[in-house]
């Protein structure tokens, strides 16, 4: 029941729970019962869905402790279910979109997929439906999950996060927000700084970096920081970005505070120093393990989370010195 390896350019295959020769019993009479999952597919696979194969694809880079525990909450919820679980992941939009055709090659059951470039996945989420099997959406793609047809959606409403940040900056007296985004044209990077500029009162503008590159990134931003002394706030859009952004602060010799999207545990150590003000959570653990858990749920017993309209939300919530140490335990695990 093992797929071959992923192509070039993307991460090597982790196999959660293999099975082997397991009978699986198609339950008699259960139809498909949605017309976004294409033809000739039956909801339910077997009892109990042993020997289910399911695969999440993402648009993360490697190395990233984010999609880290983007994959630890899918393979909780795979050794949970017995399914057998392949991760593969690659940060180029077409590399993305031939992942999602290599696991239609495979055959599996059920594809958990990011849109962060949604053009990108259409065609590829299409045949997807095509040949039969259920796709979910997690993490990046909220505006596009049901035009494309996609079962359920679990992540945050980067819009709704993005306002809520901008009342918080707005109760800190803040004046000038900088908004670092590390990937242009990423939908939910785009979407968390137009979400603060809705309700910031202040004065808001976006810096462009190229996130795969950190000396870049510090670079870049310590230069606007010296150009622009009235700069009191840099968010940044991932955990990393904010650490980074603490350096490239002192570096240029500014006044401004950091706060961020995203949380993994040495974040978590900075919010405690003080150095990084909040961050907003929105709970990836969480969202790798709705994915893989929905698919099985869907292919074991018709269930569709959200009704098939609604995204489940898995955040915003804000991590601040008041409540860090709730949550400090599980980010040293790996798990927030």
């Amino acid at each position: 029941m093992n797929t071959p390896p992923p192509p070039r350019n993307s991460s090597r295959p982790l196999r959660v729970a293999a099975l082997t020769s397991v009978t699986l019993l198609l339950l008699a009479g259960c139809s498909g019962g949605d017309s976004r999952l294409g033809t000739g597919t039956d909801a339910a696979k077997g009892a109990d869905g042993a020997g289910l194969k399911i695969a999440l694809i993402t648009h993360g880079g490697e190395g990233d402790a984010f999609w880290e525990r983007v994959q630890k909450g899918a393979e909780a919820a795979a050794a949970k279910d017995g399914v057998d679980l392949t991760y593969a992941n690659d940060s180029d939009p077409a590399g993305q979109a031939q992942l999602v055709r290599d696991a239609i090659s495979d055959r599996v059951d059920g594809i958990a997929v990011t849109l962060a470039k949604p053009a990108a996945m259409k065609a590829p989420v299409a045949a997807a439906r095509a040949a039969g099997i259920p796709v979910v959406g997690l993490n990046s793609g909220i505006d596009a999950w049901k035009s494309q047809g996609l079962l359920e959606y679990f992540g945050q409403d980067e819009i709704v996060a993005g306002a809520a940040v901008g009342d918080k900056l707005n109760g800190l007296k803040v004046k000038h927000a900088l908004c670092v985004i590390h990937e242009r044209g990423n939908v939910a990077l785009e979407a968390r700084c137009a979400g603060v500029k809705k309700t910031f009162g202040g004065e808001t503008e976006n810096l462009y970096v190229e996130g795969t590159d950190p000396e870049a990134v510090d670079t870049v931003l310590t230069a606007r920081l010296r150009q622009n002394s009235g700069i009191d706030e840099v968010v940044t859009l991932g955990a990393q970005f904010a650490l980074d952004a603490v350096d490239s602060v002192k570096a240029a010799g500014s006044r401004a505070h950091v706060a961020t999207f995203d949380l993994n545990n040495d974040l978590v150590k900075a919010v405690r120093a003080g150095d990084v003000q909040f961050a907003v959570d929105q709970q990836p653990y969480l969202q790798g393990y709705l994915a893989v858990d929905s698919l099985w749920l869907y292919r074991t017993n018709g269930n569709i989370s959200g009704g098939g309209v609604a995204p489940v939300l898995t955040g915003p919530a804000f991590v601040t010195r008041t409540n860090v140490t709730a949550v400090a335990g599980f980010a040293a695990a790996g798990t927030r």
